[in-house]
């Protein structure tokens, strides 16, 4: 049986209605929501705020929970389970995605955090999002959440 580790993830609009994504510091060209895990003794709201201060600087009265959605669930493929030859203590990620929007006067987004998760962001139509930006193991999830919050379908062949 897998476990799964409990995770939240953010789909920030700005107010054109654009959808926040951050390019990873380690994988040029590899584009995502910012996400983290939620600590023990923490509720998902509670850890979504926590994770985009980290990630991309924006103090929770920047921005306002629009709703939510659980879930979403993916596997990481074997060789990322064990990295360095040590087992993960999850097989994937449970996540819980929250859509919230940039209240008027927000500081801007800010990835020079430390420790530094991103190169880069930008803003984008969500039907915009390409999959391939992704690991495959991400793709389905993506594709549901940009349905499900959005409306948009994206290529299956992805």
């Amino acid at each position: 049986m897998s476990s799964y580790r409990p995770n939240v993830a953010l789909l920030l609009l700005n107010e054109q209605e654009r959808l926040l994504i951050c390019e990873r510091m380690k994988v040029e060209g590899a584009w995502q929501f910012p996400q983290g895990g939620i600590d023990e003794g923490e509720s998902a709201q509670e850890a979504l705020l926590r994770e985009v201060e980290e990630e991309i600087g924006l103090p929770p009265a920047s921005y306002e929970v629009i709703e939510f959605r659980d879930g979403y669930r993916y596997l990481f493929p074997p060789e990322i389970r064990r990295q360095e030859g040590k087992r993960m203590s999850f097989d994937g990620q449970d996540q819980t995605y929250f859509l919230c929007r940039l209240k008027k006067g927000a500081p801007p987004v800010n990835v020079d955090q430390n420790p530094r998760e991103f190169r880069s962001h930008m803003w984008i139509e969500p039907s915009l999002f390409d999959l391939n930006w992704l690991p495959a193991f991400k793709r389905p999830v993506y594709r549901s959440v940009l349905s499900d919050f959005f409306g948009v379908v994206l290529d299956p062949l992805c």
